[in-house]
This record gives C-alpha cells, sequence and structure tokens, in this order.
C-alpha cells in the first residue's frame, strides 16, 4: 500500500475512463499554423454554450512518435458528458461550430483568408 501524501501528485495513473458522449477534435494548429489562445478559447466556449449546457475544452500540443515518424499537432477537443450529449444531432452541431470557429480564428489572423 502506498503511503498517503499531504502533496498533490504531479503524474497520476488513470485507472478507468469514462468516455464523454460526444469527442469532437478540432486539427487547429494543422490550419492556423499555432496553437488556439485563451481569448479564442473563451470565444469557443460562449458558442457552445448556446448549444450545450456543460462541456469540456482542452487545447493540447500533442506529440506522437513510432518508428520512422514524429510530428507535433496543436489540436484542440471538445467534449461533451453523456448525460448532456442527447444525439447524433448534437455532436454534428458541435462539429460546424468547431469548423466555422476555427475558420474565423484563421481568418482573423490572416488578413480575413478562408481555409
Amino acid at each position: 500500500m502506498l503511503p498517503l501524501m499531504d502533496e498533490p501528485s504531479i503524474a497520476l495513473r488513470v485507472r478507468d475512463h469514462e468516455d464523454p458522449g460526444v469527442e469532437v477534435r478540432v486539427n487547429f494548429g494543422v490550419f492556423a499554423g499555432r496553437h488556439a489562445t485563451p481569448a479564442e478559447i473563451d470565444d469557443l466556449a460562449r458558442a457552445l454554450r448556446e448549444i450545450v449546457p456543460a462541456f469540456t475544452i482542452v487545447a493540447e500540443e500533442r506529440h506522437e512518435f513510432g518508428d520512422a515518424v514524429e510530428a507535433s499537432v496543436h489540436q484542440v477537443v471538445i467534449e461533451v458528458a453523456r448525460e448532456h450529449a442527447a444525439d447524433d444531432a448534437l455532436a454534428d452541431r458541435v462539429v460546424v461550430l468547431a469548423g466555422e470557429w476555427t475558420s474565423a480564428c484563421v481568418a482573423s489572423r490572416h488578413g480575413g483568408g478562408e481555409l
């Protein structure tokens, strides 16, 4: 048995993982060439609040490694818990909203151009 600690752990193993009802991955960096800013994440959250009552947004930099491949990707992940994920129509709406948000973010930094 591990001793109890007063300090929080730096790294934790997740034994059980409950999948979200909806998970949408946005390849933000592929189109924007950068990470999403905190202000842009806030804009996404405001838009999502109009279609779902509760959700999680994770902005991440993923590093993937294989035999002859290394990749670094800036992604934004939107997760909606099962109790708020009514049906596939909600997932479709989140995908469309995320695409529109990404397009607006790219346009705002690249002189109003389109993807």
